[in-house]
Formats: C-alpha cells, structure tokens, sequence
C-alpha cells in the first residue's frame, strides 16, 4: 500500500504514461448554474484563467462564485495522456492535473484578484497532495494564458512565499507555466457541489493572506 501511494507521488514520463484516445471523452453541454454552453471559446472583452489547487470539485466553487467570473469548467491538463478518464488520471500515470479553467471579464474582475484566490484558497506548499487527496493530480499550478498573466503569476510567488515563511509554512512547490491543452472532465465533474451541495470538499487553505495588487 505504501509503495503504492509512493508511486502516486512521483511524476510520470512521457515514455511511460497512458496513450489516451484520439477522441475526447463526453462532458456537460452547458454550466449547470448558468446554463451557459460549456466551451473553450473566449467571448470578446474576456481572458480565460487555468488553476490547480486540489480537488477540482471545490476549486470550481470557490471560483464560480466571484462577480466577474463569467463561465467555469473542470478537467485535466499538463500531463500527456489525450483525452484521459477520471479513473486513467486517478492512476497517476498520465501526468495530468485537476484543474479549473475559468473565462472571466478583467473590466470586473483582475487576473491579480483571482491570484489572491489562488493563493488563499490552498496550501501551496504541499507538493504533490492538498490536505488528505494525495497525487500527482492534486498539485498546485498556475497554468498561464499570456504574458501578462504568466508576469503577474511569477510575480505573486515570491510575495506569497515571504507571508508564508512568516508564518512558518515551507517552500511553495506550485508550478507555473503556459497553459498546455485542458481536457474536459466527464459530465458528473462539472458543478459537482452545485449538483450534490452536501458533496466531499477536502479544500483548504493556510489562513495566510495574500495581498492584491503583486502581478504586472
């Protein structure tokens, strides 16, 4: 068993994840709050936003519910399985993480406030886990889509790390990076705490405050 979690832990290669499928796997046809479609298609006047923080079940309420926040969605990205399963990437062996991807208008709401979300929201220092889900899939990332995001991402990390060392918390382990394909999760994922409001949410952060305001 132990090896078993150990092997959870440890990042998968290229050479040795899951091959996936060429076609993607069904999902949500629209949010189940807004009754937007569920696409990755931008409107006009809005950016998207990518976030790992844990289990995607809590990480999308907390974001869904922001003004400004305009659709949210769940799925998988910087590993290398095309189009995995929930139960391929609960394996640990295709190289994804749990992810919110979010569209939001920045006339509403700053990429710097969801930073501070981001932030606040989870332990970032806990490596390839967030509280009691441990894996691969569970690790913090700030998954970039310019380069004013990626500024202010790499920007907030050191400010973060100053509030947390006071604190007595370690080393930040989130990855930050351009944003690779996100896959969507199955049907059932999306809006999961809207469709079950009493479901499992083992998300929680460090009750350390980030300020507003450290990105470009």
């Amino acid at each position: 068993m132990f090896l078993f979690k150990s092997k959870k832990m440890e990042m998968v290669t290229a050479q040795t994840a899951l091959p996936g499928r060429a076609t993607p796997i069904p999902t949500a046809p629209e949010h189940f709050l807004s009754h937007r479609p569920l696409t990755l298609d931008v409107p006009d006047g809005m950016e998207a936003a990518m976030f790992g923080m844990g289990c995607f079940w809590g990480v999308e309420r907390k974001f869904w519910l922001l003004d400004g926040v305009w659709l949210t969605m769940v799925g998988y990205t910087a590993g290398y399985t095309e189009n995995p399963t929930y139960e391929e990437v609960c394996t640990a062996q295709t190289g994804h993480n749990e992810v919110v991807r979010l569209v939001f208008d920045p006339s509403v709401i700053s990429y710097e406030t969801l930073l501070k979300e981001f932030w606040e929201g989870h332990d970032p220092t806990q490596g390839m886990r967030q509280g009691n889900d441990a894996g691969t899939q569970y690790r913090s990332g700030i998954y970039t889509y310019s380069d004013a995001q990626k500024a202010a991402a790499e920007a907030s990390k050191p400010v973060m790390q100053e509030r947390l060392t006071a604190a007595g918390f370690g080393a930040i382990t989130t990855e930050i990076k351009a944003a690779p394909t996100f896959y969507f999760a199955e049907d059932y994922h999306q809006q999961y705490l809207a469709k079950n409001p009493h479901g499992y949410c083992g998300l929680g952060g460090t009750g350390v405050t980030c300020p507003i305001g450290v990105g470009a």
